[in-house]
């Protein structure tokens, strides 16, 4: 709950207790996330200590109350969340937001909605939300989430009690997550996903591994491929990320062959160097584009062991270019 944010986000959490000590809490936050990536997170275990009657903070004194796991499935009737239905969030989502929140609340006398991207909210629902924040009702309360504060219009800045994240994360610009990060994906957001992801350095390791492992035995990859791939490489996602990563693998190993700098896995300059002993340029673009065709299946529904199979012969296939 909201006392597990006490030592990431001690400012705001103080913010927050004090309200509920002095019975000040304000109607509306706008929360600036800066990248914080449990933002989402804590804006629901802060509307728990909302609509909690006690305002517990943990739940040692909860007596077996069922709410919150009722407000984790996303089933608790008085919050309601909103998040952008395609490029925005639209008039009619809000309209439906109001008719909801005009009728009394069934469990306690608090409700809260939450407003994930409010940036990007268009002229009618920010209208729509306008005419909700100028004339609060009592126990109504407004979380409005933004990534880009400057995108927010001032009349909704001005009406809510602005509330800044502090972005927790390292920096971790110059590590080997962070560069693979950067070369996947085109969003902030993604990238520290996947750089403070539990499994990202296993992604990184496993997908190298296999690179080296074919290239040093060749077909014998299709005799150790559960042990090799797919133990580790479970979903489709997973998959095309491993694809991905092998792609950037490649890349380095032809850079080397062109004399160019190793761009990513400098650290992995002896294994680069040993493969290219037994490769040149045109066998290495060839697998690149070998791993660029067979990337592109993974989001149909091709079988993935198929798939391997595929990779692994299509290889053997690119060594044999004269």
């Amino acid at each position: 709950m909201f006392d597990d944010f006490k030592e990431e986000q001690s400012i705001i959490y103080k913010i927050i207790i004090n309200s509920f000590k002095k019975n000040k809490c304000s109607h509306a936050y706008l929360i600036e996330t800066n990248n914080y990536i449990k933002s989402l997170e804590m804006v629901k275990s802060i509307a728990k200590a909302f609509l909690c009657p006690f305002n517990y903070t943990n739940n040692l004194n909860c007596n077996g109350c069922n709410q919150c796991k009722l407000i984790d499935d996303d089933n608790f009737i008085e919050l309601k969340y909103i998040k952008p239905d395609g490029e925005w969030i639209k008039k009619e989502q809000l309209d439906e937001l109001q008719d909801l929140f005009s009728k009394k609340a069934v469990i306690g006398n608090k409700k809260v909605y939450i407003i994930d991207g409010v940036e990007k909210l268009n002229i009618n629902s920010a209208n729509s939300i306008l005419k909700f924040l100028e004339e609060p009702e009592e126990g109504i309360y407004a979380f409005l989430i933004t990534d880009n504060i400057n995108k927010v219009l001032n009349t909704i800045v001005s009406r809510c009690q602005l509330l800044s994240f502090k972005n927790n994360i390292k920096n971790v610009s110059d590590d080997l997550e962070s560069k693979v990060a950067s070369k996947i994906f085109n969003s902030e957001n993604k990238i520290q996903d996947f750089v403070t992801g539990e499994f990202t350095n296993n992604f990184i390791v496993n997908s190298l591994n296999f690179v080296d492992f074919y290239e040093k035995n060749h077909m014998d990859a299709l005799i150790f491929i559960d042990s090799l791939w797919n133990c580790y490489f479970k979903d489709r996602k997973d998959i095309y990320i491993g694809f991905e990563i092998m792609l950037l693998y490649y890349n380095d190993i032809l850079n080397y062959l062109l004399n160019n700098p190793i761009e990513i896995f400098s650290d992995y300059k002896k294994n680069i160097q040993d493969i290219s002993l037994n490769s040149n340029i045109m066998n290495i673009s060839k697998k690149i584009s070998l791993i660029i065709d067979l990337k592109e299946k993974i989001k149909y529904n091709i079988n993935t062991n198929l798939l391997m199979d595929k990779l692994i012969i299509g290889l053997e296939g690119c060594d044999k270019v004269e």
